[in-house]
């Protein structure tokens, strides 16, 4: 028999059957849309928090307060991580109000001093952070603020200029903004020397920074900057004397591990602290980093499991179906076996059956998956309130291999779930078959 004869008989008795196999096949679909999602979900994560990462050097530290990690919204509140960070802590930030950390103290004025003093130090600057509403026209968006000081910041950012130029330490009306918000956010796109309203107070747009790759939530592209004096202005909770971080560039990345525990150090003696009772957290983008990717990874491990669990039904449903259909055309079977077919080829006929469904419920499953994602990156996805920390969840990534895997693999399924019915139907005996009714 051709392996054409064997297509033809395996199509034939699904679409003689095709309640049945649409309904075997929806398992499968569901299966493999939901692996698509997950997988994708983890690795546009991933990506978006290496961008986020990536605009500040490998050269650049960051000292947070607090030593509580800890992952998750707040009722009320909005948390953002501070590149570095790891694990946390989650930045509590109330709109317009004072940043704090999850039962922290402040960083000071005396720790920036205290820091500039470690060997290995460069350049250290401090940040405040909040957020605050931006007007333009009629159109109000909610946005994250940073204050920075441009000399210190513009040496430290990896972060590249699309139009205008930098912030200047003396101003206090300028502003920097991120790509998403001069094109996207508005009806109107804004542009270099646009005046735009924050919170009670105008500023002028001098420069728009190029796209980072964070997208719809956190990053650069959804922050405006502005000089520390700015920024206290409009957050007037902060107190004058305190930072949401501190930024600290170092001399030698090669020596970054031992920077960091001078910073420690001076940071123990300056707030009387030891190293079991610190209040503080100093770490690196690539420290940072590494931990995210180990926590996504176990994550999407996680998930994928909790999704391939419908790939499992979806296999039991076309074992099933198999099953049935071996009953139902057992009197076909003993009349080819009559014919001369070979036992091999009974089987092929069943298998490709089975194989057909999960390679159709794949193509399908992929399409609902792409759905799924489109779905995801319109509106955003917040698990474990990553949105609310920065970590960009509205972009899913699905890559070909993705593709090519979730097809392979559900067409796997399929063979598998078919090879135990494809045997029993080889195995029938000639007589018994076509006694059959």
């Amino acid at each position: 028999m051709k392996f054409t004869d064997i297509l033809k008989l395996s199509l034939n008795g699904l679409t003689h059957r095709g309640l049945r196999s649409w309904l075997t096949i929806l398992g499968i679909i569901v299966g493999v849309a939901a692996v698509i999602a997950m997988l994708s979900i983890g690795a546009g994560m991933s990506q978006s928090m290496q961008s986020q990462m990536s605009s500040f050097g490998a050269d650049v530290l960051t000292v947070s307060a607090g030593a509580t990690r800890a992952f998750g919204p707040s009722s009320g509140f909005e948390g953002r991580f501070q590149p570095g960070q790891e694990g946390g802590p989650i930045v509590i930030q109330r709109q317009g109000s004072q940043t704090t950390t999850t039962e922290s103290p402040t960083l000071t004025d005396t720790d920036i001093l205290a820091i500039s003093t470690a060997r290995g130090v460069e350049t250290v600057s401090g940040i405040i952070s909040g957020r605050e509403t931006v007007q333009y026209l009629a159109q109000t968006v909610t946005v994250t603020i940073e204050g920075i000081e441009p000399s210190a910041w513009n040496t430290m950012t990896t972060s590249k200029l699309d139009s205008g130029r930098f912030l200047e330490s003396a101003e206090t009306t300028s502003v920097l903004v991120g790509n998403r918000i001069a094109n996207g956010m508005f009806d109107y796109n804004l542009t270099v020397d646009t005046q735009i309203r924050i919170g009670s107070k105008t500023f002028t747009i001098v420069g728009i920074l190029a796209e980072s790759g964070t997208g719809d939530f956190g990053g650069d592209d959804r922050t405006v900057f502005m000089t520390l004096q700015a920024a206290r202005e409009l957050l007037t909770d902060i107190g004058n004397n305190e930072y949401s971080s501190i930024q600290v560039k170092v001399t030698d990345t090669n020596a970054i591990d031992q920077i960091i525990e001078n910073v420690e150090n001076v940071l123990y003696t300056s707030r009387m602290v030891t190293a079991d009772t610190a209040d503080f957290t100093v770490t690196s983008p690539t420290s940072m980093l590494e931990t995210f990717q180990n926590t996504m990874a176990t994550l999407t491990f996680f998930l994928t499991g909790i999704a391939a669990i419908s790939l499992l039904v979806g296999a039991i449903g076309i074992a099933n179906t198999m099953f049935m259909s071996v009953m139902e055309r057992t009197r076909l079977i003993g009349i080819l076996k009559s014919i001369g077919t070979r036992n091999s080829e009974i089987m092929k006929m069943f298998l490709a059956e089975s194989g057909i469904i999960g390679l159709m419920g794949g193509l399908l499953g992929i399409f609902l998956g792409f759905i799924i994602v489109g779905i995801i990156s319109s509106v955003g996805f917040n698990i474990m309130g990553m949105s609310r920390m920065g970590v960009n969840t509205s972009v899913a990534i699905v890559t070909p291999q993705l593709i090519v895997f979730a097809l392979f693999f559900s067409t796997i399924v399929g063979i598998v779930s078919g090879l135990i019915p494809a045997r029993n139907a080889a195995n029938l005996q000639i007589v018994e078959a076509m006694r059959s009714e």
